[in-house]
């Protein structure tokens, strides 16, 4: 499975963290990124991961092309809703491409350790039939 990882900036450390508690099963798995969080991920964690460009440069655009084409499983998104991005339509496009193709999507710790037991469980292994 693709899981793509995104972490607006308020929230890197804490996907690192999530990144380093679930690592073991992260690394069964092919990981995407956006630059600035991909380079945090795998520096603490030492996971592979395929990095785009940060998302103020058009990672999250990369992402989501990737998602249109089917080519991402999973997407965790923490998002900082305390602060204004000025990039929110890019996010909230995301999200909707999620919808729209089906992925399943955490923007918080909690969904995305639901998401990542349930893959670990097999739950989601109806992606690979999508495929």
């Amino acid at each position: 499975m693709t899981i793509a990882l995104i972490a607006q900036d308020a929230k890197k450390e804490l996907m690192v963290q999530f990144c380093i508690a679930y690592c073991g099963i992260l690394s069964k798995h092919h990981l995407i990124s956006t630059g600035t969080t991909g380079k945090m991920v795998s520096e603490a964690t030492g996971l592979e991961i395929q990095r785009v460009l940060s998302g103020d440069q058009g990672g999250d655009q990369q992402i989501a092309a990737a998602i249109s084409c089917n080519e991402v499983d999973m997407l965790l998104f923490l998002r900082d809703y305390m602060s204004e991005q000025e990039e929110d339509g890019n996010q909230n496009n995301l999200l909707r491409l999620c919808d729209v193709h089906n992925i399943p999507a955490a923007t918080n710790v909690a969904t995305a350790e639901l998401l990542i037991h349930g893959l670990e469980r097999g739950d989601l292994d109806w992606r690979e039939l999508v495929r």
